[in-house]
């Protein structure tokens, strides 16, 4: 029986010196963490919301009278025109050539009885200062002279169908393909420009967000093809009515699409920012522990890991503000946060 208690007893000391040992081994563990110390940032609160783009000006050019037809040469690339192609107002896009339409227009007779009609009203205009002619010849002079005028504008409006002209600066988006000296009809479909370095999107954005969205606000448009790149707008118009069956509003974003990037009838992402801070305390919101006492995050001071509870403002999807709880060049834990407790020991790792 005696043997049997000293046993016991032996393992009782045993287990207790280990356990002993762990505690006294345990404050001594250090946990590897990554930190990154706080500086001045900057933060947005955005609403995002998808659309396609538009457009600001679209033409689409028809023939105007039946003709045969010539595509014209591009003067910048000393082709012809091809889609693509960025194009100035007043370039000629193709030719119509009728020689019985200009005939009939008689263009260069009606100028010719135009000059004319100007020497005669001149010459009466003379005469009558000297009382050579009467009132009513000075008149009719002068009738005469409206009356060409009027025939040559009429016979240049009707040339001017014999050219297919951009009306607008833009980019061919569409060209019909003739071959040369082909006859088409009246009404045939030529070429489709479109203006697109200024665009506009339509939105229409949930009710709650009616007193926080603007005219004028700042809207960063991306699209899967470009990445990389953000494209700035603007809020340009916004309805005051809710509509009743969908609780939405609708909006007008105009863009600044001078580099082209964005294109007529992409599908867009619009991060409408309704407001922003610049320097101040801003970490990411996946670091944030939330517990009994609220929001949680760790900074490392002197080898111990330090609990700090947050007061926060604005927050967007993967930023916060922090307006109380850290300071400028508090180091925070960026990793390895998951198991730290309040003065656990840390080792700073890459």
């Amino acid at each position: 029986m005696k043997r049997i208690i000293i046993l016991i007893a032996a393992t009782l000391t045993v287990l207790t010196g280990c356990r002993n040992q762990d505690q006294n081994l345990s404050p001594d563990i250090e946990i590897p963490v990554s930190v990154q110390e706080i500086r001045p940032g900057s933060i947005e609160e955005f609403i995002n919301t998808t659309g396609t783009v538009y457009p600001k000006g679209e033409t689409e050019l028809k023939s105007k009278i039946a003709a045969s037809y010539y595509l014209q040469k591009n003067p910048q690339t000393g082709k012809l025109w091809q889609m693509g192609d960025r194009v100035n107002a007043g370039a000629i896009i193709a030719r119509l050539e009728d020689r019985e339409f200009e005939l009939s227009v008689k263009l260069e007779t009606n100028q010719l009885n135009l000059e004319l009609a100007e020497s005669e009203l001149r010459k009466q205009e003379s005469l009558y200062e000297k009382g050579g002619v009467t009132l009513k010849e000075l008149k009719a002079a002068s009738i005469e002279y409206e009356n060409a005028k009027t025939n040559v504008e009429n016979a240049k409006l009707q040339m001017d169908k014999t050219m297919i002209v951009a009306p607008i600066d833009g980019v061919i988006v569409d060209l019909s393909y003739y071959t040369q000296g082909i006859q088409v009809e009246t009404g045939s479909a030529i070429a489709k420009i479109m203006d697109y370095r200024t665009m506009y999107m339509e939105v229409q954005l949930p009710e709650k967000y009616i007193s926080s969205v603007r005219p004028g606000q700042t809207v960063r448009l991306t699209n899967y093809t470009i990445p990389e790149d953000t494209v700035r707008g603007l809020i340009a118009q916004l309805s005051p009515a809710i509509d009743p069956d969908s609780r939405t509003f609708k909006g007008n974003i105009q863009i600044n699409n001078s580099s082209y990037l964005l294109r007529p009838g992409m599908f867009v992402k619009a991060d409408i920012v309704t407001n922003r801070k610049d320097s101040v305390i801003v970490i990411p919101k996946d670091i944030i522990l939330s517990r009994q006492r609220g929001k949680t995050v760790f900074i490392v001071d002197r080898g111990l890991a330090e609990e700090r509870i947050l007061e926060t403002g604005l927050e967007n999807l993967t930023e916060i503000e922090v307006t109380r709880g850290l300071t400028i060049n508090d180091r925070i834990v960026i990793s390895g946060f998951e198991t730290l407790s309040n003065k656990s020991k840390v080792k700073i790792v890459m």
